[in-house]
């Protein structure tokens, strides 16, 4: 078996702890003869059969450590012996570059800095023919976040098998859990299906469900969904690997395909002439911060702030962080702000007019001047919020 390591010379500005920036600025690799150094295989690695992870996000971690800690087992059918991410990028605002949560997690399990490749495409020949030298028998995806071409997915024998965050083909996409929440569905669920150039179209091999409440949110949920695909992966890997599971996946009714697209920055706006229901459930769709609202104002300290107004943008005003929950018990509020421009303190909750007969209540607040801060406890907020008619509208 053949193992990459880095060839060059080192960034002038490395350090004695810099294995992982290293691995940070490598892109292309030169292939030299070395022994694995993978720790997890046991005596029995030769009889096991390669396989190469695909992942980017803290949640694509969830499923390299369920694969890692099944490998390590003698009786293992498989060893992971690559891991595929997105390449180093500027996270934050010191604009310093970062692995990706997945090589990061690699790293620390002690996973070899040789195995793991960061290409700017996964269509990159250089990468291509690494990728071939390990001889996979089989790739795994979760989250990785680029398009596999037709030339990637000829390599591995037994295909590329996917997890995806949904019951396919419902909400096929880069954002099948938000697109969900947004619907406001009851029922969601994970499915492993083979990968084909079709975007989520490949043949099924098994799904699980699982109940939605309406208070989960995006990140929450989609955790939970990754760790019920790594269990259902694990479950599915003997059929897989033996070649049967080919055989037994169910092709998907494209009549019935659904999309969803990733959220884009004009779907961040929340309206309040919309119903009470829609804005709770947008809200959930996202991580705050990354709501924006308008048509509600408030006063801090005497100063005209946008009240919900969720967004990091601009720094140059107070902007208040929300969470909307809807509430049945309002006794009569709704007759109060029935305008959508009116917010109101009611029995130690701001109540927001909606479309409709339902009020939004505010139930979380975040303060926002410069710097993000940490939750503001309602009791102490409420005093200074005047319910008003709002300063400003967007067009």
């Amino acid at each position: 078996m053949h193992s990459y390591r880095w060839c060059g010379s080192m960034p002038s500005t490395a350090t004695a702890t810099t294995t992982t920036a290293t691995t940070m600025i490598r892109r292309l690799c030169c292939l030299q003869s070395v022994s694995p150094s993978l720790p997890f295989s046991s005596a029995s690695t030769t009889t096991k059969k390669p396989l190469v992870f695909l992942g980017a996000p803290q949640v694509s971690a969830i499923v390299l450590d369920t694969l890692l800690n099944a490998s390590a087992s003698p009786h293992s059918l498989f060893e992971v012996a690559a891991i595929v991410t997105q390449p180093p990028a500027r996270r934050d605002r010191g604009k310093k570059l970062a692995l990706s949560p997945l090589a990061t997690h690699a790293l620390d399990r002690g996973f070899s800095p040789d195995l793991i490749f960061t290409p700017d495409k996964a269509g990159d020949d250089v990468f291509l023919s690494n990728l071939k030298a390990l001889q996979p028998h089989l790739c795994i995806t979760a989250a990785y976040g680029n398009i596999l071409p037709t030339k990637f997915l000829d390599i591995p024998p037994l295909g590329t098998v996917n997890i995806h965050p949904s019951m396919l083909p419902l909400y096929r996409g880069a954002a099948p859990v938000q697109r969900a929440l947004q619907d406001g569905v009851k029922e969601t669920g994970v499915s492993l299906a083979f990968t084909v150039r079709a975007l989520d179209a490949g043949p099924i091999i098994a799904t699980e469900t699982i109940q939605v409440d309406d208070q989960i949110k995006a990140p929450d949920l989609l955790e939970l969904l990754f760790h019920k695909g790594s269990e259902l992966l694990i479950r599915e890997l003997p059929s897989i690997l033996d070649g049967s599971a080919i055989l037994k996946a169910q092709p998907q009714d494209d009549s019935k395909a659904t999309l969803a697209p990733k959220i884009n920055s004009d779907e961040s706006w929340l309206s309040f002439d919309e119903e009470a229901y829609v804005l709770h459930n947008k809200v959930l769709e996202v991580q705050l911060p990354g709501k924006k609202a308008v048509n509600a104002a408030a006063f801090w300290n005497g100063l005209p702030v946008h009240c919900v107004y969720l967004t990091i943008q601009n720094l140059s005003v107070w902007m208040l962080y929300i969470m909307i929950k809807v509430r049945m018990d309002c006794d009569g509020c709704e007759r109060r702000v029935r305008n959508a421009n009116v917010i109101y303190n009611f029995k130690n909750l701001l109540f927001v007019g909606c479309r409709g007969e339902i009020c939004g209540a505010i139930t979380s607040l975040w303060l926002l001047y410069k710097n993000l801060v940490r939750g503001v406890d309602m009791s102490n907020f409420l005093p200074y919020i005047k319910y008003c008619e709002s300063l400003s509208r967007k067009a």
